[in-house]
């Protein structure tokens, strides 16, 4: 399994960019989806996640300003953001926990994309 981000780039402060993340290979089912980042010198920290029937939970800092959004068909993720501050700065990444198909039955494993760069100027 593959998760491919795409849509980072630099954008001015106010400004909006939409990130999207395409999971590929032999996946059964998808169950939670997700974008993380990290800003240089920090932790990764969760920015939102959604649940496979489109449940959506939002981290404080980005609350009322991005919005993710799945489309189940696709295997896809999305996270449109709106209003970006130069504190949006980091390198997102998307997450998703994918159900696969193994000897022992079925497992469900964590998978992380590669990585697109957001920066935000002021």
């Amino acid at each position: 399994v593959q998760l491919q981000a795409s849509g980072g780039g630099l954008v001015q402060s106010g400004g909006s960019l939409s990130l999207s993340c395409a999971a590929s290979g032999s996946i059964l089912s998808i169950n939670d989806m997700g974008w993380y980042r990290q800003a240089p010198g920090k932790e990764r920290e969760l920015c939102a996640q959604i649940t496979s029937g489109g449940t959506a939970h939002y981290s404080d800092s980005v609350k009322g300003r991005f919005t993710i959004s799945r489309d189940n068909a696709k295997n896809a993720v999305y996270l449109q953001m709106n209003k970006l501050k130069p504190e949006d700065t980091a390198v997102y990444y998307c997450n998703a926990f994918v159900a696969i198909a193994q000897p022992i039955g079925t497992v469900l494993n964590d998978y992380w994309g590669q990585g697109t760069l957001v920066t935000v100027s002021s």
